[in-house]
């Protein structure tokens, strides 16, 4: 049998079957006197075997794992560690899904900070509710990042905690009060103790907090460390300072 033949009988290109010989999954066979490669039944079975194997899904060197062992003790540890991977992309896939079809429910309410999870673009349609800040961006910002770094079930948690800030009229008017008073910050001297406004500020941010937002810092990049520094970096010395002593006053409140 020539190499087209095999490749017909099998349904594969003469270019994948020359590819397998170099891999060295499917064994070259013994050259005609005229230079003819002369395929046999054995080729045409692993070949055979070698395709359904990749239409399962497995990798070349899986399939290299399976035909090692010519008694196939290795195919259904392999095939069940397929399923599983499979079974993984698939949740994965139907996560991805209903995150796309909330935000697709949502039609002309997406946020401006999008696509982001559920649970953020509801957060963010709270924080809507009040006068434009350039605090108020920033903090989206860092939400929309920790959105996407953070695993599903500790987003929706943390969104949970978040969204008792903004849960009512009055705590959003509470919210905005906050934004204005940290955006008056932008020419302040942080080191001034002549200025009581960034202590006013970060007292009424570090009151603002939810409690719930104690419990569940875990699960987001610390809140008083590196993180949180460099994500405040680029706005006023005030401002961040303010930021810093909140967070301060935050943690000692659980304590």
């Amino acid at each position: 049998m020539r190499i087209g033949e095999l490749a017909v009988a099998v349904g594969v290109t003469t270019r994948t079957v020359r590819h397998y010989h170099h891999l060295g999954l499917l064994p070259e066979p013994e050259r005609r006197p005229n230079g003819y490669r002369d395929y046999t039944l054995r080729h045409v079975v692993v070949l055979a075997r070698i395709r359904r194997l990749t239409e399962l899904g497995l990798g070349l060197a899986e399939v290299r794992d399976v035909l090692a062992d010519d008694a196939g003790r290795d195919l259904a540890e392999v095939l069940e560690e397929l399923d599983a991977d499979l079974a993984r992309q698939e949740a994965a896939i139907r996560e991805r899904r209903d995150r796309l079809r909330a935000l697709l429910d949502r039609g002309a309410n997406l946020p401006a900070e999008g696509p982001v999870s559920p649970e953020l673009a509801a957060l963010l349609t709270g924080m809507a509710h009040g006068p434009e800040s350039p605090m108020a961006a920033r903090d989206r910002e860092v939400l929309a990042l920790i959105d996407t770094v953070a695993s599903p079930e500790n987003r929706k948690r943390l969104m949970a905690a978040l969204g008792s800030a903004f849960e009512t009229p009055a705590a959003v008017a509470r919210a905005h009060e906050v934004y204005a008073l940290l955006d008056a910050l932008a020419d302040a001297d942080p080191h001034d103790p002549a200025d009581p406004r960034v202590d006013e500020a970060a007292r009424a941010l570090a009151d603002c907090l939810p409690d719930s937002l104690l419990t569940e810092r875990d699960l987001a990049p610390g809140l008083d460390d590196g993180f949180l520094r460099s994500l405040y970096a680029d706005v006023a010395p005030a401002q961040a300072e303010a930021v810093r002593r909140a967070m301060r006053m935050f943690t000692e409140r659980g304590r």
